[in-house]
């Protein structure tokens, strides 16, 4: 094992790290425009409403109708990374996005919208997932959770920083204009992409120094309880990111009296947040790891507790009404719940071989974001049972906080990398 460990540490010591970093950087763009894509939809949620005369139940069920094939995407998506090189993977990703959004720059009815977000969800299921894969052929086990914070960024950039821009367009033509630019900067990303995007060398084949491959059976790897644990955390915490992705901006509007302009800056507030903190949790995290501290505190822990502040600041949220304290738990909830999402895939890593990893890691997104298609229906439905929609959205927030700090609490005492490595000695090999 300590010789594989070394000629992945040579190999990636070897390659052109000017190189790998732009690989980063333009895959940090890629989650960018992949996470402003689904998080238009939330941003023109009231112009949406009233121009189509929808109800919150009926924008619920829009907002869900993404996630709709998006599992099923990601697993196909894993498998197929395994066998195809991720550049013409990601390349093909990102052409289905653009080719969605293009078509919004029309009149649509509600079942075509519908329409289109099932078929953006089936293209952007497998975008993070592979994009974690291709970065990890650059950079080993150790020194993995800087370089995804920077990707995890990069999605939340998207729903975030880019708000104000998508806000404004939204205000000063409409929003099917900015369905349509965002299409079309998702085609300029695919030609340079293409111009210079390359493979990293840690694969399988220099990994294995020519020994026997190692292999397990996907029955045996999937009831890992790291595995299982990430799923479990990960799940919840994605049911209060779909939260913020659909509905946000309309519970800042309309549960506490911002106007779109405002709850737009306070994403972009979430979205510099996170520009702080997951860089910040990465580096600790890999600090530690190469001190010596084990990756389940170092990793899972940390991502277990940030999921439960997480929950905790909803819950207050929810029975906030100062404008601080409003402020303050909207940024700090929907940016700690982003945490497992960093440090999730390399703990998955550390537990998968190699010509296993892009398969388990797009099992792992299907499962965790099957909280999609019910976070913004159950949303809707609370609202709308609400005495008013101020009344509904904190109900909602509530029911929401709740369920994440169970979610958070679940994964101290599932998540053990090194217990799964113990019982699973072919996996040791590719850690």
């Amino acid at each position: 094992m300590e010789q594989l460990h070394s000629r992945a540490m040579f190999t990636a010591e070897v390659a052109d790290p000017a190189r790998a970093w732009i690989a980063v950087g333009l895959l940090f763009l890629f989650m960018l425009i992949n996470f402003a894509d689904r998080a238009v939809l939330g941003l023109a949620a009231v112009p949406i409403m009233q121009e189509l005369g929808l109800s919150h139940t009926q924008f619920g069920l829009i907002g869900a109708s993404f996630f709709t094939l998006f599992s099923l995407g990601a697993v196909i998506g894993g498998f197929l990374v395994n066998r195809i090189a991720a550049k013409w993977v990601l390349a093909a990703l990102a052409m289905i996005w653009s080719l969605c959004q293009l078509p919004m720059l029309l009149p649509v009815s509600m079942a075509a919208l519908i329409a289109n977000r099932i078929a953006l969800g089936f293209g952007e299921g497998p975008a993070y997932p592979v994009a974690a894969h291709a970065a990890y052929k650059w950079f080993p086990n150790e020194r993995r959770a800087l370089p995804t914070s920077l990707i995890a960024i990069g999605a939340l950039s998207g729903n975030g920083i880019v708000a104000p821009m998508v806000v404004f367009i939204i205000a000063s033509w409409s929003w099917h204009a900015a369905f349509g630019l965002l299409g079309t900067i998702g085609l300029i990303w695919c030609a340079v992409w293409l111009a210079f995007a390359r493979e990293g060398p840690l694969t399988p084949n220099n990994m294995s120094m020519g020994g026997p491959e190692a292999h397990l059976s996907y029955r045996r790897l999937l009831g890992c309880r790291t595995v299982i644990g990430v799923q479990v955390v990960g799940f919840f915490a994605y049911w209060l990111l779909t939260v913020a992705v659909i509905w946000l901006p309309a519970i800042l509007n309309q549960a506490f009296g911002y106007t779109p302009v405002q709850a737009g800056w306070i994403m972009m507030l979430i979205a510099l947040c996170q520009i702080v903190l997951l860089p910040v949790v990465s580096a600790i995290s890999d600090g530690l790891q190469q001190r010596g501290v084990s990756s389940r505190l170092a990793c899972g822990w940390m991502a277990c507790a940030s999921t439960v502040a997480a929950g905790l600041l909803t819950l207050l949220l929810s029975q906030s009404g100062g404008s601080i304290t409003v402020v303050l738990c909207t940024v700090l909830a929907f940016s700690l719940c982003n945490v497992i999402f960093v440090l999730a895939p390399c703990l998955i890593a550390e537990v998968t071989p190699v010509r296993q990893r892009g398969a388990i890691l797009g099992v792992n997104t299907a499962i965790v974001t099957l909280a999609g298609p019910f976070a913004p229906s159950v949303m809707g439905l609370v609202v709308d049972s609400g005495l008013n929609p101020a009344d509904g959205y904190r109900m909602a927030l509530t029911l929401t906080g709740s369920l994440v700090i169970l979610g958070g609490l679940s994964g101290f005492f599932l998540i053990d990398p090194e217990a799964d490595r113990a019982d699973n000695p072919p996996a040791q090999s590719f850690i």
